[in-house]
């Protein structure tokens, strides 16, 4: 008698074990809206682990990303994602402090001039530790990135050990680890993120995750509603039990001076809507556009010695962030306190020190 072959069974035999379980995977984001079922956390952690390792197809990996972002993941499938960031990725400490951790898009800034970097170097100045991470100019929108913001100001991360990056959070209280040095895993995602030419989930993880272990708060920007509440959600299932989420410009934690900032503070599962009004405090000023690198640097180096046109906003931001961080019992104070911070150009001298 002959046997007819089971031929589906012979082609993901030739696939291997791993790109098998991937195909799988694929199958379930990748199903139609009435037959998608989604994937568990273990699931989703599975998924990002083999995507981290190499161990899936790149066809595959972009199956998986642009179908993935159609159907838009889940909270539970961004906390799985992010259970696998935690385990590749790379991890920096500061025992007996509590940074602020900001989560912020990788594919950069191009219409409004940022403000982190100068907001990082303040509040390190005032005590108050600061952890980032960013990477290379990424698809799709390919702006401005944070390390090349920083390298402006003579400040470079780039190139660095991460041994080197901790001893400067330990001494400074500043870190930005990148992504091409730190994170090699996640960078070689970058080739297929530009050809899909849409921002993936991963694009949403970088938002939620930091290297940073320990007691922290972290912040995230967000843009649409619905983003920030799926990370509401994913970041309490991955037991982060301090949140701000900031509708932020271009997607950034920067806040805005034309408008009300909005946020939330999440603590211990308690969600408190927080906007904070610039006009009540005499801040009115449009946003700063963004103008090039060169018109950028002499603009930063200006607002940290509290003059020019970033120098509103920057206080602005300082002054918010401060409040945030629990130093102060009312934002007008914390406001104070760093125009105090900008007159004494306490971020001038701990860029120079960085910079030295």
């Amino acid at each position: 008698m002959t046997t007819v072959p089971d031929r589906r069974s012979e082609r993901l035999a030739g696939l291997g074990a791993e790109r098998a379980r991937f195909r799988e995977l694929i199958g379930k984001v990748g199903s139609g809206e009435h037959t998608s079922t989604g994937l568990s956390r273990a699931e989703a952690r599975d998924a990002m682990d083999l995507m981290l390792t190499g161990q899936a197809d790149p066809a595959q990996i972009g199956a998986f990303l642009i179908a993935h972002r159609i159907r838009r993941p889940s909270p539970i499938e961004l906390t799985g994602m992010l259970d696998s960031y935690r385990a590749h990725g790379p991890v920096l400490t500061s025992p007996g402090q509590r940074p602020l951790c900001f989560g912020v898009p990788y594919d950069g800034r191009s219409r409004t001039a940022p403000l982190l970097p100068l907001l990082a170097l303040l509040l390190a100045a005032a005590g108050v530790p600061v952890v980032l991470h960013g990477g290379d100019p990424m698809p799709v929108k390919y702006g401005i990135t944070m390390a090349e913001l920083f390298a402006a100001l003579g400040i470079e991360w780039r190139g660095l050990s991460l041994a080197a990056i901790q001893g400067t959070l330990d001494r400074h209280g500043l870190a930005l680890t990148h992504q091409p040095d730190h994170f090699p895993q996640a960078e070689g995602l970058v080739a297929i993120r530009d050809a899909i030419g849409k921002r993936p989930p991963v694009a949403s993880l970088e938002l939620l995750w930091t290297p940073h272990r320990g007691a922290h708060l972290l912040v995230s920007g967000f843009v649409h509603p619905p983003t920030e509440n799926r990370a509401w959600q994913a970041l309490a299932e991955a037991g982060e039990d301090d949140l701000l989420t900031v509708k932020g410009l271009e997607g950034s934690t920067d806040l805005p001076t034309s408008r009300a900032a909005i946020t939330a503070r999440v603590r211990e599962g308690q969600i408190e809507r927080i906007l904070l009004h610039p006009r009540d405090h005499g801040i009115t000023g449009a946003e700063p556009p963004w103008l090039g690198l060169d018109p950028w640097r002499t603009q930063a180096l200006e607002a940290l010695q509290g003059e020019g046109p970033l120098a509103e906003a920057l206080h602005w931001n300082l002054g918010a962030y401060l409040w945030f961080a629990g130093g102060f019992a009312t934002l007008a104070a914390a406001l104070n306190q760093a125009r105090a911070l900008l007159a004494a150009r306490s971020g001038e001298r701990l860029r120079r020190e960085l910079g030295a």
